[in-house]
């Protein structure tokens, strides 16, 4: 793996054969920034925090607090779903500060921290959904500065490798955090106790790791002569991305909502929202397992390692073939692989590979879909907007997975697990054929400013 090079190169001419891929004199090299390998370094320690609370959690509600499924579906929705209501804020503070990408993805950081101790102190409801709404906040308020700051830190042509490395740096903390847990919870008496202090300290020494070495502005990208015609996923996004300067936007709310008016950014955020809204969480997926297979409780924590494992492998391959091929493609390929897994828990299969298939295709489906999402907004997005532009994109999302939360929990408590999977599946498949019609077509290649287009 090669750090970007920010030398400027001279574009050599391109063959027929190859001319929807990006031609640069020279060898080519696997850009990816020193910010994007350092905020990758963050998200890993911080993942590592957050996944051993996520691990056990699930089961600390249902088995120990003795939570109902539409109750967990509560939190659970606050959990994954809150931060959609801070995300534009993030993003807004971000841009407006012109700088302050990194301080305002700090802010989210610590607060995100300071929620893990006080789950020592919660044993009910709303105490617990209280701290969970504000450890969501931090996540909102950090997400959008963060992705912009991959974005502005990548050229257009390797958007889809960044935010892949970086994914599977966070994947790899996503792996580790439930090891922790699981290894915790066997070695002391009060396990959960033990699992959220720990995490704490892990959370703060991800905090200083952002503040000591993840660069306060951003550094500027070599331009490039021209960006790989599989990445732009349809017409209309060039003029985002190679919008001259002079043609600048103040960054306002108002003008981050603008940019729906975009055909392009508006069709990614409808399919984004749509499908958000048929994706179970990844906590009602391991309790599926783990009532189909009869796990037993001290192996619970372990679930988590099979997504993550299959998200580490493959968010890299998957973002570079997004780069090549189209993000568009590879994202709705991602929720085919999630409605296989969803196909898988409703057959009466019991081998002992089902967890490995259908932990290996939830690990698919995010590999697939997390940072293309990113990376394909980032193209449709003008730089003085990126992380309020990339926000949009996610509140919706977020808001979308936040209504699947409550709406699974409850359809589980009304007429049970496999009734409610199967609604699922079927508003899942229904979704992603209506995202399929909206696929942008006909590719724009992006050319660098000031060239004719005769």
């Amino acid at each position: 793996m090669y750090v970007a090079d920010s030398r400027a190169s001279t574009p050599a001419p391109a063959s027929a054969e190859g001319a929807d891929r990006p031609v640069v004199a020279g060898r080519r090299r696997a850009a990816v920034a020193p910010t994007v390998l350092a905020l990758g370094t963050v998200s890993l320690i911080t993942d590592v925090s957050s996944e051993m609370v996520t691990a056990v959690l699930p089961l600390y509600l249902v088995a120990g607090l003795g939570l109902s499924p539409l109750g967990f579906g509560l939190l659970d929705g606050i959990y994954n779903g809150f931060s959609a209501l801070v995300r534009l804020a993030g993003g807004h503070l971000a841009d407006r500060g012109g700088g302050r990408h990194k301080w305002v993805a700090g802010l989210g950081y610590g607060i995100s921290a300071l929620c893990k101790p006080l789950l020592l102190l919660a044993h009910s409801l709303t105490p617990i959904g209280l701290i969970l709404a504000a450890d969501r906040t931090g996540k909102g308020l950090r997400t959008a500065p963060r992705d912009a700051l991959i974005s502005l830190s990548s050229t257009p042509e390797t958007r889809g490798r960044s935010f892949g490395v970086h994914r599977a740096m966070d994947t790899a903390g996503a792996l580790l955090g439930p090891l922790v847990a699981f290894l915790i919870l066997r070695a002391t008496v009060d396990g959960y106790d033990a699992v959220f202090t720990v995490s704490f300290c892990v959370a703060v020494t991800g905090v200083l790791v952002l503040v000591l070495f993840v660069p306060g502005k951003r550094v500027p990208v070599a331009p490039t002569p021209e960006a790989p015609q599989g990445s732009q996923d349809g017409p209309g996004q060039a003029d985002a991305a190679a919008q001259p300067a002079t043609d600048a936007v103040r960054p306002t709310l108002r003008a981050a909502l603008a940019l729906l008016r975009r055909r392009d950014l508006r069709h990614l955020t409808v399919c984004a929202l749509l499908l958000g809204l048929a994706t179970v969480s990844d906590s009602f997926i391991y309790l599926l397992l783990q009532r189909r297979l009869g796990v037993p409780d001290r192996w619970f924590a372990l679930l988590p390692l099979g997504t993550a494992a299959a998200f580490l492998l493959l968010a890299v391959p998957l973002g570079r073939l997004a780069d090549r091929v189209g993000r568009w493609r590879v994202f709705l390929a991602g929720h085919g692989s999630l409605l296989l897994a969803y196909a898988l828990l409703l057959t009466s299969w019991h081998g002992t590979a089902l967890p490995y298939a259908v932990l290996t295709l939830h690990g698919g489906f995010y590999a697939a879909t997390d940072g293309v999402l990113m990376a394909a907004a980032s193209d449709r997005v003008p730089e003085e907007l990126r992380s309020s532009g990339l926000a949009v994109v996610q509140t919706g999302q977020a808001l979308a997975r936040f209504a699947c939360s409550l709406l699974f929990g409850a359809a589980w408590t009304l007429w049970g697990d496999r009734t409610a999977l199967v609604a699922a599946t079927a508003v899942l498949a229904a979704c992603a054929a209506f995202s399929y019609t909206l696929r942008p077509k006909s590719p724009t290649p992006l050319r660098p400013k000031g060239t004719a287009t005769g």
